[in-house]
């Protein structure tokens, strides 16, 4: 469990669109530059979702669009010093350290924004200036941009798919990614877009991707946790802790997208692997996250399975001090004696050779 995509909007979702009413009936609305962009579709019909089941870019629009509004509170990002911080230790756990004594860098991208909590945090961070985000769902572009406005960054953003970014080469100084990888169905090719739009020199991270052995208990808990939660809250008594039917059944269709959209899970080799055939150098991969998994994947299953506001500021203190205290022991003690592919994300940060 995290906190788990320039000037213009360009349609290149919307080949993935084409005949599966991605952005439902809606017209598109003219962008900035006059032309077409896609539009939100925040409630995908029973239909839709029957039809992104075969149709896994389709998925990603559907499933990203209708979290969209929304994600930012489902999986407490903020940013503020919190998540500002724990943007910044993700960085600093992947990239060597005389490279940290070199920042900011100019120009980021993040690739798979969501809601932009990777990139706008690390600027705040002081990793980066000004920076682009892409993801394929429009929905996602429209909160990363507009948290960008809110908070005075310089960020503009375009929907995009990964496998074929739409920037030239040697665009960007660092390129990021937060749970992206996982959702990509050409990881390879992605990465090797990735080289492509760096300079020479420039460098990638990707962190949050969900690793082969955490999967296996992630996963089963959060799946639990949901079943436990939605029957005992059927009992008398406990009325007000249950979320409207309604609510439940669109979470369930948006629950059977989520096992289209999750494409992959990697071990720290998998990833290396796939990193140096996409042409980067200096490859290297952590690991976070063992017991703090155990408990966050719960945590965050009953929250969503209960309703909004109801578990109160208490809990909300609970769960972050006793994620943060399992993600220490699991950083300082368990990753003494636990292999690294048993812990649950994987981080991995890689360069393109530099012009000879």
């Amino acid at each position: 469990m995290s906190f788990e995509e320039t000037d213009t909007v360009t349609d290149v979702a919307g080949s993935a669109a084409a005949g599966s009413d991605v952005a439902g009936s809606a017209a598109a609305e003219p962008d900035v530059a006059g032309s077409a962009a896609p539009v939100p579709n925040p409630h995908a019909t029973a239909e839709q979702v029957e039809a992104a089941r075969h149709d896994s870019k389709l998925a990603q629009v559907l499933y990203h669009d209708w979290e969209a509004e929304s994600y930012d509170e489902k999986w407490s990002i903020s940013y503020d010093k919190r998540c500002v911080d724990y943007a910044r230790d993700l960085f600093d756990a992947t990239v060597p350290f005389s490279e940290q004594r070199k920042l900011p860098y100019d120009r980021a991208l993040e690739l798979g924004c969501g809601s932009g909590f990777f990139l706008l945090n690390l600027i705040q961070a002081g990793v980066a200036r000004r920076g682009s985000v892409t993801d394929l769902s429009p929905g996602m572009v429209k909160v990363a941009t507009r948290n960008g406005e809110n908070l005075g960054l310089e960020i503009d953003g375009r929907v995009a798919d990964a496998e074929g970014i739409p920037y030239d080469d040697d665009t960007f100084d660092l390129v990021v990614g937060h749970a992206v990888l996982h959702h990509i169905p050409d990881v390879e090719l992605s990465l090797r877009e990735v080289v492509r739009v760096l300079k020479p020199g420039g460098r990638f991270i990707f962190a949050g991707e969900p690793t082969n052995a955490g999967e296996n208990y992630a996963r089963p808990l959060s799946t639990l946790t949901w079943r436990a939660v939605t029957n005992v809250t059927k009992l008398p008594g406990l009325s007000g802790w249950r979320r409207p039917k309604a609510e439940l059944d669109e979470s369930s269709r948006a629950a059977a997208l989520e096992a289209v959209v999750d494409l992959h899970t990697f071990s720290p080799g998998d990833l290396e692997r796939m990193a140096h055939n996409a042409g980067a150098v200096e490859v290297s991969t952590a690991t976070t996250e063992f017991t703090a998994a155990m408990l966050g994947w719960p945590l965050r299953t009953f929250e969503a399975a209960v309703p909004p506001g109801r578990l109160g500021w208490g809990y909300a203190k609970f769960a972050f001090h006793s994620w943060i205290t399992l993600s220490w022991i699991d950083a300082n003690l368990w990753s003494r004696v636990v292999p690294k592919s048993w812990y649950y994300n994987v981080m991995i940060t890689g360069v393109k050779p530099a012009a000879s």
